[in-house]
């Protein structure tokens, strides 16, 4: 990463490859116009922006669907795409690094602190990607063989489709879902969020929605996504479990309701702060909201404290197996970080050192 960026060579030389039949987008294809635009040039101009405007606040600004969508990089699908190369993100973001040290320190703002997080994510991007590659079966098996089973016989066709489809009672989940699909991104905390809520809350197995979101993904990197997936669902054996609480996600991140209304209208009439949950509603002011639940919108598909109290208790148990503490021992070897604790922290099990991104950078 050090060595300048390849030069761009005069002239290509044509060579011949034998794709075979391109196979013609499905019917019902439609491109959506809220992706982000294609191409080298979109890139760059992203890339430009990012470090010369919009990056100042991603630090602080990269948790909420409401700023992560204007201050993250935005970098992620044309890392995926190739559009940009890791080395040339990487050379230019030191390359403003530098620059901000030959600044007085009141001259450079929040730009430190926000670049170095950011470059810190473009490490753990690659680092992700390495755990598929030294173990692809990881695509199709839990990190931790002991957990291959440990969601079978819970699986529940309605909740999935319920979660698909942005319509599992929870406003915020389904406002997230339901932007995931019409613009093909979402910031990193929101698609933990949303992996959490299918794999404890409904307890779903991550294999049976891993593609769906892969799908919806504009930024999908498989080396990113299925250890993601499963660190997420708590099947790597080295990970802290995140069992994320979507009516506080809601209120932390969108205190006056702005991105339910955005896409979950049938709420939009419903005052703040109970947007978050309707169904604390009264009858009188769901009559001047004008909305009926279960009709208008859906009551929620399974108590949130009661389904990870539950979840919980299923994953103490399979971890408690002689057999999990074995792998995960080997798990932790093979694909923990090995970046070293900062001075004065002290050091914990393998990987809660690791980030939780999904996939980085997207901010």
């Amino acid at each position: 990463m050090t060595a300048p960026p390849i030069a761009t060579p005069d002239r290509l030389a044509p060579i011949s490859i034998d794709v075979g039949d391109i196979p013609p987008p499905p019917d019902d294809f439609e491109p959506s116009r809220l992706h982000q635009k294609p191409g080298e040039r979109a890139a760059l101009q992203c890339l430009r922006s990012f470090l010369s405007e919009r990056g100042e606040a991603y630090s602080g600004s990269i948790s909420s669907p409401l700023t992560a969508q204007q201050f993250g990089s935005r970098l992620s699908p044309y890392l995926a795409w190739g559009n940009l190369s890791m080395r040339t993100v990487v050379t230019e973001t030191r390359k403003t690094i530098a620059h901000l040290r030959e600044l007085p320190p009141a001259a450079r703002g929040s730009w430190p602190r926000s670049l170095s997080a950011f470059e810190s994510r473009l490490h753990w991007h690659c680092h992700f990607i390495q755990k598929l590659e030294s173990e692809p079966s990881i695509e199709f098996h839990t990190f931790v063989p002991a957990l291959d089973t440990m969601r079978e016989g819970h699986h529940n066709e309605e909740y999935l489709a319920a979660w698909q489809e942005g319509r599992t009672g929870y406003p915020f989940v389904d406002a997230c879902m339901r932007s995931l699909r019409a613009t093909g991104w979402l910031n990193f905390r929101m698609r933990a969020m949303l992996v959490s809520f299918a794999a404890y809350d409904l307890f779903l197995d991550w294999r049976a929605f891993s593609h769906f979101l892969a799908q919806q993904f504009l930024d999908y990197e498989p080396g990113i996504h299925y250890p993601q997936i499963q660190m997420q669902s708590g099947t790597t054996g080295i990970n802290a479990l995140r069992m994320y609480d979507p009516v506080k996600q809601g209120y932390d991140h969108d205190p006056e309701g702005t991105f339910v209304r955005t896409w979950v209208p049938e709420l939009a009439n419903v005052k703040s702060p109970l947007i978050h949950e309707p169904w604390k509603l009264s009858p009188l002011e769901l009559r001047e909201a004008g909305i009926e639940l279960g009709s208008d919108y859906p009551e929620r598909v399974v108590l949130h404290l009661e389904a990870v109290r539950h979840a919980r208790e299923v994953v103490r148990q399979w971890r408690g197996r002689p057999e999990f503490r074995a792998q995960s021992r080997g798990t932790l070897s093979k694909h923990g970080s090995r970046k070293r604790p900062r001075r004065g922290s002290t050091p914990t099990k393998g990987s809660l050192n690791q980030l939780s991104l999904f996939p980085t950078p997207q901010g």
